[in-house]
């Protein structure tokens, strides 16, 4: 899938890529019944309301805590981790942090990479660019798996593969693994497990992403159903996680209501399969793990989040995809219509600071702020509210200070501005509203029948004959 995001100057397509996804009624089909699944599971676990409240605002807490101290928690967590045996590296950029990357690899002489999910690599493109390096890199998560078969992005942050039905993995694993055509969800399963088992035991390298990163221990911490990560981070000799560096929490005191509201939330379950806790290599006495680990802290637009009070919220995210599975737009045009990697609220609040309100313009305005990606989240992120901030950044003059946002103006229009200004000027000056009103009413027949997109599926407005004062004065006279 192409990624108009890396072309200099060019904005995602959104408008274009959601009204394609409109027409295709069967992916609105398959995201409708996994929709309405994933709700009704998340809401069997929070039974009780007031629980769920206390919850949400104790991890709010936690999440705001960690960023109030966010640059000595980054500090601490290097310091330990270095202590521990694991090499810390810090990239500004995808392109730094994939250099990063591929350094390591040329290190090694590494030719074969198995990843666990992460979508910080995704966010960095890692395997088309080590792809063009000579270096096979091969998903181990299932749906990543499925995705990467077909030359896909995830369409969902935590299940990947979630605008597919059996059929259509079916096809896809008959025509490109050769094996014979079910649709037996279990076979596939079992298919897609046989095919990547293999592969753990060929791979020089093993990547993974990272849902925590404990400060006070200096530990990593994955959450995972398959054991696919696991096997990414103990089989191959050499370890490397990438990660933003807002993931970072305080001590492992802190993760308890996080990892409670993570899997609760994402996949409606009170825990995961696996919950990995790593500190370091392999030492002498243990008999499996990596004999080298590597952390990658990436930041791409993270700091400009971070320096703005409001904006910061951002970063509670714990990546857990309540917001999109309760979104009415992400609902009926799917993941890939957003052209990112962080698709639905979360990423119409993320994205903008990773790429530019400059390629992102239309993401902010794609919601009907019903405000029920708000209500669910389970670290209280104000997403509604954020999206709000994003509009006005995008409309704000770009030399207007103070600048907040990279491509701040991206749609700022000198006539839209001059019409508000102009509305402004009539709304608040009683002379000018009644000159207004007796023009709206008497001109009423030259009110054009196209007024852009707004009478693509409306009828234009039109002035009444009589406005409401003139109604009321002559109902009042007639007393």
């Amino acid at each position: 899938m192409s990624n108009l995001a890396d072309l200099p100057g060019v904005p995602i397509e959104f408008k274009r890529n959601a009204r394609e996804a409109l027409g295709d009624g069967q992916l609105r089909r398959n995201f409708r019944g996994a929709m309405d699944f994933l709700m009704a599971k998340r809401l069997a676990q929070f039974p009780d309301a007031d629980e769920l409240e206390r919850l949400r605002a104790f991890g709010n807490r936690v999440r705001a805590r960690a960023l109030s101290k966010l640059p000595d928690l980054l500090e601490r967590l290097e310091a330990n981790l270095t202590r521990n045996g694991v090499k810390v590296h810090w990239a500004e950029t995808v392109e730094e942090a994939n250099a990063i990357v591929h350094s390591i690899v040329q290190a090694h002489e590494a030719k074969k990479v198995i990843k666990g999910k992460s979508m910080v690599s995704e966010e960095m493109e890692m395997n088309h660019f080590l792809g063009d390096r000579g270096v096979d890199c091969l998903e181990s998560d299932m749906g990543e798996f499925i995705v990467q078969l077909r030359e896909e992005k995830p369409s969902h942050i935590i299940m990947p593969a979630i605008h597919l039905n059996a059929g259509q993995v079916a096809s896809l694993f008959h025509d490109k693994l050769e094996v014979d055509y079910t649709e037996d969800v279990d076979r596939l399963i079992q298919i897609g497990r046989e095919t990547l088992r293999r592969k753990f035991f060929e791979a020089d390298i093993g990547v993974s992403g990272v849902n925590f990163a404990i400060a006070e221990t200096g530990t990593l911490l994955l959450v995972e159903n398959e054991g696919n990560g696991r096997m990414s981070t103990t089989v191959p000799p050499v370890h490397i996680a990438v990660t933003g560096i807002e993931k970072v929490v305080e001590n492992l005191r802190d993760v308890i209501p996080l990892l409670s509201l993570l899997t609760r939330s994402a996949t409606g379950q009170p825990i995961t399969t696996y919950v990995n806790m790593i500190s370091g290599p392999r030492k002498a006495d243990e008999l499996d793990g990596p004999r080298e680990v590597h952390l990658v802290l990436l930041d791409n637009g993270r700091s400009q989040a971070f320096a703005d009070g409001e904006l910061r919220q951002t970063l509670n995210c714990i990546r857990c995809g309540a917001c999109m599975n309760h979104c009415p737009v992400y609902t009926r045009i799917g993941g890939h219509a957003y052209g990112t990697v962080y698709p639905g609220p979360i990423g119409k609040i993320v994205t903008p600071h990773m790429l530019g309100l400059d390629k992102t313009r239309d993401l902010p305005t794609a919601s009907s702020m019903c405000g029920a990606c708000g209500e669910v989240c389970p670290v209280k992120i104000p997403i509604p509210a954020l999206l709000r901030r994003l509009r006005e950044e995008a409309v704000r003059a770009p030399d207007e200070g103070p600048h907040h946002m990279r491509g701040q103006g991206a749609k700022y229009s000198a006539k839209e501005r001059m019409i508000w200004k102009a509305w402004k000027a009539v709304n608040t000056s009683p002379g000018l509203y009644r000159v207004a009103r007796f023009a709206g009413t008497r001109l009423r027949g030259l009110m054009p029948s196209n007024i852009g997109p707004w009478t693509e599926h409306h009828a234009p407005p039109k002035p009444a004959a009589r406005s409401l004062h003139e109604l009321a004065r002559d109902h009042l006279g007639d007393e």
